[in-house]
Protein backbone atom coordinates (compact mmCIF):
# COMPACT_ATOMS: atom_id res chain seq x y z
CA UNK A 1 0.00 0.00 0.00
CA UNK A 2 1.27 3.45 -0.89
CA UNK A 3 2.06 5.56 2.14
CA UNK A 4 -0.35 8.26 3.27
CA UNK A 5 2.51 10.40 4.53
CA UNK A 6 1.78 14.11 4.02
CA UNK A 7 -1.98 13.47 3.96
CA UNK A 8 -4.19 15.19 6.54
CA UNK A 9 -7.38 13.37 7.49
CA UNK A 10 -10.54 14.29 9.37
CA UNK A 11 -12.68 11.47 10.79
CA UNK A 12 -16.09 11.93 12.40
CA UNK A 13 -17.63 9.47 14.83
CA UNK A 14 -14.05 8.71 15.80
CA UNK A 15 -14.54 7.76 19.43
CA UNK A 16 -15.21 4.08 18.78
CA UNK A 17 -15.91 1.39 16.20
CA UNK A 18 -15.26 2.17 12.55
CA UNK A 19 -14.23 5.75 13.26
CA UNK A 20 -11.58 4.78 15.79
CA UNK A 21 -10.35 1.93 13.58
CA UNK A 22 -10.11 4.28 10.61
CA UNK A 23 -8.11 6.79 12.65
CA UNK A 24 -5.75 3.99 13.65
CA UNK A 25 -5.35 2.73 10.07
CA UNK A 26 -4.72 6.17 8.61
CA UNK A 27 -2.23 7.10 11.31
CA UNK A 28 -0.41 3.80 10.78
CA UNK A 29 -0.12 4.67 7.09
CA UNK A 30 1.49 7.98 7.97
CA UNK A 31 -1.41 10.45 7.78
CA UNK A 32 -1.92 13.31 10.20
CA UNK A 33 -5.33 12.78 11.76
CA UNK A 34 -8.00 14.93 13.37
CA UNK A 35 -10.90 13.35 15.22
CA UNK A 36 -14.44 14.53 15.91
CA UNK A 37 -16.95 12.75 18.14
CA UNK A 38 -19.52 13.35 20.84
CA UNK A 39 -17.59 11.82 23.75
CA UNK A 40 -14.52 13.77 24.75
CA UNK A 41 -13.19 10.97 26.96
CA UNK A 42 -13.29 8.40 24.17
CA UNK A 43 -11.74 10.82 21.69
CA UNK A 44 -8.89 11.45 24.11
CA UNK A 45 -8.20 7.72 24.31
CA UNK A 46 -8.14 7.28 20.54
CA UNK A 47 -6.08 10.44 20.06
CA UNK A 48 -3.51 9.25 22.58
CA UNK A 49 -3.07 6.04 20.59
CA UNK A 50 -2.87 7.75 17.20
CA UNK A 51 -1.27 11.11 17.94
CA UNK A 52 -4.34 12.84 16.57
CA UNK A 53 -5.81 16.25 17.17
CA UNK A 54 -9.39 16.03 18.40
CA UNK A 55 -12.49 18.06 19.20
CA UNK A 56 -15.73 16.99 20.84
CA UNK A 57 -18.82 17.88 18.79
CA UNK A 58 -22.10 16.26 17.83
CA UNK A 59 -22.53 16.10 14.06
CA UNK A 60 -26.22 16.93 14.49
CA UNK A 61 -25.21 20.38 15.80
CA UNK A 62 -24.25 22.24 12.61
CA UNK A 63 -22.65 25.21 14.36
CA UNK A 64 -20.65 23.06 16.79
CA UNK A 65 -19.43 20.71 14.06
CA UNK A 66 -18.43 23.55 11.76
CA UNK A 67 -16.54 25.25 14.58
CA UNK A 68 -14.81 21.98 15.54
CA UNK A 69 -13.66 21.42 11.95
CA UNK A 70 -12.36 24.99 11.71
CA UNK A 71 -10.47 24.63 14.99
CA UNK A 72 -8.89 21.35 13.94
CA UNK A 73 -7.90 22.84 10.58
CA UNK A 74 -6.04 25.59 12.43
CA UNK A 75 -4.18 22.94 14.42
CA UNK A 76 -3.30 20.32 11.80
CA UNK A 77 -3.71 22.08 8.46
CA UNK A 78 -5.94 21.77 5.41
CA UNK A 79 -7.76 18.45 5.06
CA UNK A 80 -7.26 16.34 1.93
CA UNK A 81 -8.95 13.19 3.28
CA UNK A 82 -12.34 13.35 5.01
CA UNK A 83 -14.19 10.33 6.41
CA UNK A 84 -17.79 11.13 7.31
CA UNK A 85 -18.51 8.16 9.54
CA UNK A 86 -20.76 9.25 12.42
CA UNK A 87 -24.00 7.29 12.41
CA UNK A 88 -27.00 6.19 14.46
CA UNK A 89 -29.01 2.96 14.18
CA UNK A 90 -32.28 2.78 16.12
CA UNK A 91 -34.44 0.10 14.51
CA UNK A 92 -38.01 -0.57 15.60
CA UNK A 93 -41.32 -1.58 14.05
CA UNK A 94 -42.67 1.40 12.11
CA UNK A 95 -46.01 1.54 13.89
CA UNK A 96 -44.49 1.53 17.39
CA UNK A 97 -41.20 3.39 16.82
CA UNK A 98 -40.45 6.62 18.64
CA UNK A 99 -40.43 9.43 16.03
CA UNK A 100 -37.64 11.08 18.01
CA UNK A 101 -35.48 8.10 17.02
CA UNK A 102 -36.32 8.80 13.37
CA UNK A 103 -35.22 12.40 13.85
CA UNK A 104 -31.95 11.29 15.41
CA UNK A 105 -31.13 8.93 12.55
CA UNK A 106 -31.97 11.51 9.89
CA UNK A 107 -30.02 14.22 11.72
CA UNK A 108 -26.97 12.00 12.22
CA UNK A 109 -26.90 9.82 9.12
CA UNK A 110 -27.91 12.43 6.56
CA UNK A 111 -27.63 15.97 7.93
CA UNK A 112 -24.42 15.16 9.82
CA UNK A 113 -22.77 13.92 6.62
CA UNK A 114 -24.00 16.99 4.73
CA UNK A 115 -22.49 19.32 7.32
CA UNK A 116 -19.23 17.39 7.39
CA UNK A 117 -18.94 17.54 3.62
CA UNK A 118 -19.88 21.22 3.44
CA UNK A 119 -17.38 22.17 6.15
CA UNK A 120 -14.51 20.46 4.32
CA UNK A 121 -15.30 20.60 0.60
CA UNK A 122 -13.33 23.80 0.01
CA UNK A 123 -10.28 22.10 1.55
CA UNK A 124 -10.73 19.06 -0.67
CA UNK A 125 -11.23 21.08 -3.86
CA UNK A 126 -8.09 23.08 -3.13
CA UNK A 127 -6.09 19.95 -2.33
CA UNK A 128 -7.22 18.32 -5.57
CA UNK A 129 -5.47 21.05 -7.56
CA UNK A 130 -2.07 19.66 -6.57
CA UNK A 131 -2.60 16.11 -5.27
CA UNK A 132 -5.07 13.55 -3.97
CA UNK A 133 -8.30 14.57 -2.26
CA UNK A 134 -10.83 12.10 -0.89
CA UNK A 135 -14.30 12.48 0.58
CA UNK A 136 -15.37 9.13 2.03
CA UNK A 137 -18.96 8.63 3.16
CA UNK A 138 -19.68 5.59 5.34
CA UNK A 139 -23.02 4.08 4.39
CA UNK A 140 -24.35 0.59 5.09
CA UNK A 141 -25.27 -2.63 3.33
CA UNK A 142 -28.70 -1.81 4.77
CA UNK A 143 -29.21 0.55 1.83
CA UNK A 144 -29.70 -2.55 -0.33
CA UNK A 145 -31.72 -4.63 2.13
CA UNK A 146 -35.37 -4.89 3.17
CA UNK A 147 -35.63 -5.79 6.85
CA UNK A 148 -38.55 -5.47 9.28
CA UNK A 149 -37.90 -2.66 11.72
CA UNK A 150 -35.20 -1.00 9.61
CA UNK A 151 -37.33 1.10 7.26
CA UNK A 152 -36.03 4.48 8.45
CA UNK A 153 -32.42 3.44 9.13
CA UNK A 154 -32.09 1.76 5.74
CA UNK A 155 -33.76 4.73 4.06
CA UNK A 156 -31.15 7.07 5.56
CA UNK A 157 -28.37 4.84 4.27
CA UNK A 158 -29.96 4.72 0.82
CA UNK A 159 -29.91 8.51 0.94
CA UNK A 160 -26.19 8.39 1.71
CA UNK A 161 -25.65 6.28 -1.41
CA UNK A 162 -27.51 8.77 -3.59
CA UNK A 163 -25.74 11.70 -1.93
CA UNK A 164 -22.40 10.12 -2.74
CA UNK A 165 -23.34 9.67 -6.38
CA UNK A 166 -24.42 13.28 -6.74
CA UNK A 167 -21.37 14.68 -4.96
CA UNK A 168 -19.17 12.51 -7.18
CA UNK A 169 -20.83 13.98 -10.26
CA UNK A 170 -20.29 17.49 -8.93
CA UNK A 171 -16.76 17.23 -7.55
CA UNK A 172 -15.20 14.37 -9.50
CA UNK A 173 -14.57 16.70 -12.45
CA UNK A 174 -12.71 18.96 -10.01
CA UNK A 175 -10.44 16.13 -8.94
CA UNK A 176 -12.09 15.16 -5.64
CA UNK A 177 -12.52 11.41 -5.26
CA UNK A 178 -15.92 10.96 -3.64
CA UNK A 179 -16.35 7.45 -2.31
CA UNK A 180 -19.03 5.32 -0.63
CA UNK A 181 -18.05 2.49 1.69
CA UNK A 182 -20.92 0.29 2.81
CA UNK A 183 -20.12 -2.06 5.70
CA UNK A 184 -22.08 -5.16 6.55
CA UNK A 185 -22.00 -6.65 10.04
CA UNK A 186 -19.08 -4.98 11.82
CA UNK A 187 -18.00 -4.97 15.43
CA UNK A 188 -19.10 -1.57 16.76
CA UNK A 189 -21.23 0.11 19.39
CA UNK A 190 -24.19 0.68 17.07
CA UNK A 191 -25.97 -2.40 18.38
CA UNK A 192 -25.60 -1.15 21.94
CA UNK A 193 -27.81 1.82 21.10
CA UNK A 194 -30.76 -0.33 20.01
CA UNK A 195 -33.43 0.11 22.70
CA UNK A 196 -36.41 -1.62 21.11
CA UNK A 197 -36.42 -5.13 22.68
CA UNK A 198 -37.72 -6.95 19.59
CA UNK A 199 -35.23 -5.25 17.31
CA UNK A 200 -32.41 -5.90 19.76
CA UNK A 201 -33.25 -9.60 19.95
CA UNK A 202 -33.47 -9.89 16.16
CA UNK A 203 -30.11 -8.13 15.77
CA UNK A 204 -28.45 -10.45 18.28
CA UNK A 205 -29.72 -13.47 16.36
CA UNK A 206 -28.62 -11.98 13.05
CA UNK A 207 -25.13 -11.44 14.49
CA UNK A 208 -24.98 -15.11 15.50
CA UNK A 209 -25.79 -16.11 11.94
CA UNK A 210 -23.50 -13.47 10.43
CA UNK A 211 -20.55 -12.98 12.82
CA UNK A 212 -19.32 -9.39 12.54
CA UNK A 213 -15.95 -8.60 11.05
CA UNK A 214 -13.57 -6.32 13.00
CA UNK A 215 -13.88 -2.58 12.52
CA UNK A 216 -10.26 -2.59 11.40
CA UNK A 217 -11.41 -4.17 8.11
CA UNK A 218 -13.26 -0.96 7.27
CA UNK A 219 -10.38 1.20 8.44
CA UNK A 220 -8.04 -0.74 6.17
CA UNK A 221 -10.47 -0.32 3.25
CA UNK A 222 -10.51 3.45 3.77
CA UNK A 223 -6.71 3.58 3.92
CA UNK A 224 -6.23 1.38 0.86
CA UNK A 225 -8.63 3.32 -1.35
CA UNK A 226 -7.15 6.65 -0.25
CA UNK A 227 -3.66 5.42 -1.18
CA UNK A 228 -4.51 4.70 -4.81
CA UNK A 229 -2.83 6.87 -7.44
CA UNK A 230 -4.30 10.28 -8.17
CA UNK A 231 -6.89 9.92 -10.91
CA UNK A 232 -8.07 6.51 -9.70
CA UNK A 233 -11.19 6.30 -7.56
CA UNK A 234 -12.95 3.31 -6.04
CA UNK A 235 -16.38 4.88 -6.32
CA UNK A 236 -18.11 2.42 -4.01
CA UNK A 237 -17.14 -0.59 -1.94
CA UNK A 238 -19.21 -3.08 0.06
CA UNK A 239 -17.25 -4.74 2.87
CA UNK A 240 -19.02 -7.48 4.80
CA UNK A 241 -18.52 -10.90 6.37
CA UNK A 242 -18.20 -13.63 3.75
CA UNK A 243 -21.16 -15.48 5.29
CA UNK A 244 -23.33 -12.39 4.88
CA UNK A 245 -22.90 -12.48 1.12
Amino acid sequence: MTSLTDRTALITGAGSGIGAATATALAAAGARTALVGRRADRLTEVAAATGAGHAAADVTDRAALTAAVAGLRDRVGRFDLVVANAGAMLPAAFDTADPDDWDEMVATNISGLLTTARATIDDLAAAAETGPADLVLIGSIGAHMVLPGYSVYNATKAAVAHLTNHLRAEFGPRGVRVRLIEPGMVESELAAGVTDPDAAAALRQYAVENPPIPASAIGDAVAWTAALPVGVNVASMIVLPTVQG
